[in-house]
């Protein structure tokens, strides 16, 4: 079994996210099912059919919680000794050469990847070039649009969402 690397954050949402999928999302549409189930023939019932798909998709999402989180590493950043490296949960402020503008990201575990809150994943090409690397370091990679050149300005190892600085 693969190991899922986590911030501390992020295990704290998908655990959050697992409770509300089995304490509230799951009793709901159980409900749901069976106010459709009292409406009679279930073979033309349209009800019934979307309530049955989306407790699929609930009980999908949470055997694939469950999963993930036994597998789960979680990292704190703020407990790292890193020593200005780098590393998985470390927030990381970059010079775009393309863009000709500053950046930050977090990289953090794929399930917690999310680029419009500025969080990489630490499989994808930009985490992967980055680390290891130190403040004052230049990378360039191959990414799907073509290559890319940062600088590496500053590297924080703090954990949650007010971390980014932006």
């Amino acid at each position: 079994m693969n190991r899922v690397l986590l911030t501390t954050p992020g295990a704290k949402r998908l655990q959050e996210e697992l409770q509300r999928l089995k304490r509230i999302d799951r009793p709901r549409i159980i409900e749901a099912i069976a106010e459709a189930r009292s409406h009679g023939d279930l073979s033309e019932n349209a009800e019934y059919h979307a309530a049955r798909e989306q407790q699929g998709f609930i009980e999908g999402r949470i055997l694939e919680l469950e999963s993930k989180l036994a597998r789960a590493e979680v990292i704190d950043p703020e407990r790292l000794n890193a020593g200005g490296k780098v590393v998985f949960g470390a927030w990381v402020q970059l010079w775009e050469e393309e863009g000709d503008r500053e950046v930050t990201y977090q990289i953090v575990g794929e399930l917690e990847a999310d680029i419009a809150q500025g969080m990489i994943s630490h499989s994808s090409p930009i985490a992967r070039a980055l680390i290891g690397k130190c403040e004052g370091d230049e990378v360039e990679f191959n990414a799907p649009g073509g290559a890319r050149r940062y600088e590496v300005l500053t590297v924080r190892y703090e954990s949650g969402a007010d971390a980014a600085g932006d």
